[in-house]
């Protein structure tokens, strides 16, 4: 069993900056590829990123394009902590972020492949 939890949310103004991170439990936390996953208000939980596992130094990533070039996923598998560094927000990044551990090293953008979710952290950009 993996559990994880998000720290870092909070209230930002457009054009500003926060880094959400996602401590989890568990000795095969390298293993895993992880995701971040976003819900607004009345939306549905859509994808933001995703960085490949393994026994590596050299990890895959993948973003969504509403996000590309201004958010960046990165992994210390020392601390067992995935990051989501969130630069140049947006009111319409305003959501509850989630992370999500998949239980192999590939990357997927589908939360269904996602077995361990956090409980969320809720980002607000105010304009």
């Amino acid at each position: 069993q993996v559990q994880l939890v998000e720290s870092g949310g909070g209230l930002v103004q457009a054009g500003g900056s926060l880094r959400l991170s996602c401590a989890a439990s568990g000795r095969t936390f390298s293993g895993y590829a992880m995701g971040w996953f976003r819900q607004a208000p009345g939306k549905e939980r859509e994808f933001v990123a995703v960085i490949s596992g393994g026994d590596t130094s050299i990890y895959y990533t993948y973003y969504s394009g509403s996000v590309k070039g201004r958010f960046t996923i990165s992994r210390d598998n020392l601390k067992n902590t995935v990051y989501l560094e969130m630069n140049s927000l947006k009111p319409e990044d305003t959501a509850i972020y989630y992370c999500a551990a998949r239980t192999v090293p590939l990357t997927s953008t589908s939360g269904s492949t996602y077995a361990y979710w956090g409980q969320g952290t809720q980002v607000t950009v105010s304009s």
